[in-house]
């Protein structure tokens, strides 16, 4: 059986000195001898991986302090975003990129979450603006065509706030102007957009200055606010006498004053336009503050009109003829000056005459008409002056303004020749007198010559002409056969008389030639005439001398 009882530990060797020789145990054995552990040293082995360590901490480090805000932006779609790949860039310096993109709870939208550089902290403010920039075709023009090759990318347009943000909405459209350009924005207020868009141009004098870069319709519903943004130095143009108006696409008016065309440049009659400037005998103005606001006119006609001096007055006009062709905005004319323009046009049935009449309200410009405040300042002083007009002849009458629109407006003039008429002025709007139109006396004198005209027996006249007509044709048949009769019995008598005549002519020729006898003989004859002729001359002239020759005869020479 083995024995189990423990044997009792051996006891403790005696320490040894170190020069004595190793003790020696019960067994025999020497007792190991102890020694002092050596210092541990690493392996080079460990050295790689603490390299490593140390490198990937300095990089975690850095990019930890490198690392900007981390914001998110809301776009419609997650068209062109791609997470890892799509950067945000600012002037072409990329300053961050998107890191996920996820679908909002409600799906309505997607949400960019974007890590942001360090040096781009300043960008995370409440009016910074996102957008993506992609190719696209707009007003302004063609943009975004480098993303066909490199892909899309978010585009930014740092804010000026001091309020820090992490969440923002970006733009479906890149803005018109960003925060760093130079220029000054201004309001205009205008009845309707036209042409006109987000990016439309704005010119001074025909030279593009700045553009359209917002419009919103107005709570009320009737009015259109617009803001422009015009360039620096232009800006200084715009002062507080400043005129916009509407320069888009092509302004053709045909109206009672003829034919206006009107245009900017080709941009504007494709694209529409804003044009302004002030009048040229309006003085030197400062320069407008910024979100200053003024009225957006139809045209450059409407926009440079003068202000009145005086307040408009309303007059109605009662015409008892056609008003067709005369419309709201009509010029009213004194003498070639436009003097005011027709408000409205109406119809009106008189119980006491039982006819209509079509009452025109006019809106009456008097500073126009040379009248200064002082002229019409008292009620009374104003009812002498319209009193004595009317009496003078002066009235208002319809004529045409253009013959190929049919297009009417209304003229004052005096007419000393129409008879008096009864004015009441003392109506809330007074009524003035008014003449037949040329047009209408036109058609009273074209009512008579039709009248004449029907009375004249066309009927009796058509059958004496007819008659006249039968006996013409009796009359006719009767030359012919008289011309006949003169071709068979005349003729041939006729034409031996012409026989004859040639042969007298022939003979009258012959006895006339130079060479023919009568010639010759008659020539000697006037010889001999020519030597008596002489001969008597010499005879005279011997009696002349000696007249006793007669009684003697001629004395013999000694």
């Amino acid at each position: 059986m083995p024995d189990n009882t423990e044997l009792p530990p051996p006891p403790p060797a005696p320490p040894t000195p170190p020069s004595a020789s190793p003790a020696v145990g019960p067994s025999g054995l020497p007792y190991p001898a102890r020694r002092r552990r050596a210092r541990w040293l690493p392996s080079l082995v460990w050295l790689i991986p603490i390299v490593a360590a140390i490198v990937g901490i300095s990089l975690l480090v850095n990019t930890i302090l490198s690392r900007g805000p981390e914001i998110d932006v809301t776009f419609r779609t997650a068209e062109g975003l791609t997470p890892g790949k799509t950067p945000v860039r600012y002037k072409d310096v990329e300053i961050g990129l998107v890191k996920s993109v996820r679908l909002a709870e409600d799906r309505s939208h997607v949400i960019a979450r974007i890590d942001l550089t360090k040096d781009a902290s300043s960008f995370a403010v409440a009016d910074t603006r996102f957008w993506v920039v992609r190719p696209r075709l707009a007003v302004s023009g063609v943009s975004g065509l480098e993303t066909l090759l490199s892909g899309a990318y978010i585009g930014v347009d740092i804010g000026k706030s001091a309020e820090r943000k992490v969440a923002f909405t970006g733009l479906e459209v890149p803005p018109v102007v960003t925060t760093d350009a130079s220029g000054k924005q201004f309001v205009l207020r205008a009845q309707d957009l036209g042409s006109l868009d987000i990016g439309s141009p704005v010119y001074y004098r025909r030279v593009r200055v700045g553009q359209v870069v917002a419009f919103q319709l107005e709570p009320n519903g009737r009015d259109i606010t617009l803001r422009v943004f015009v360039d620096k130095p232009y800006d200084k143009l715009v002062t507080a006498n400043t005129r916009f108006w509407h320069a888009s696409g092509v302004d053709l008016k045909l109206d009672a004053t003829g034919l206006k065309l009107q245009t900017q440049s080709l941009v504007t009659v494709l694209l529409g336009g804003v044009a302004f400037q002030a009048p040229e005998h309006s003085g030197g103005a400062p320069a407008a503050a910024e979100n200053t606001q003024f009225l957006l006119a139809g045209d450059q006609g409407e926009a440079m009109k003068e202000p009145e001096e005086l307040a408009p007055t309303l007059a109605v006009l009662n015409f008892d003829q056609s008003v067709r062709g005369l419309s709201p905005g009509a010029p009213v004319d004194f003498r070639g000056v436009v003097v005011g323009q027709v408000r409205s046009i109406g119809i009106e049935y008189v119980r006491d005459k039982k006819a209509f009449r079509m009452p025109v309200v006019v809106e009456l410009y008097p500073s126009r008409m040379g009248f200064r405040e002082r002229d019409v300042a008292e009620e009374a002083q104003k009812r002498t002056i319209v009193e004595t007009l009317i009496r003078r002849g002066l009235r208002a009458q319809l004529r045409t303004g253009n013959l190929l629109t049919g297009q009417l407006y209304v003229a004052l003039d005096f007419f000393p020749k129409a008879g008096p008429a009864a004015v009441n002025l003392d109506a809330s709007m007074p009524e003035l007198p008014t003449t037949p139109g040329t047009f209408d006396e036109l058609q009273a004198k074209l009512g008579d010559i039709v009248n004449k005209i029907d009375k004249v027996p066309f009927e009796q006249i058509g059958q004496d002409v007819r008659t006249t007509l039968a006996s013409l044709n009796r009359m006719l048949d009767n030359a012919d056969k008289l011309v006949a009769q003169l071709q068979g019995d005349v003729a041939p008598q006729v034409l031996s008389a012409i026989q004859d005549a040639r042969k007298t002519l022939n003979t009258a020729n012959g006895t006339l030639a130079s060479d023919a006898p009568l010639q010759q003989d008659t020539r000697r004859m006037l010889q001999e005439l020519t030597r008596t002729a002489a001969s008597l001359r010499a005879l005279t002239d011997y009696l002349e001398r000696h007249p006793e020759a007669l009684l003697r005869g001629k004395a013999e020479k000694q």
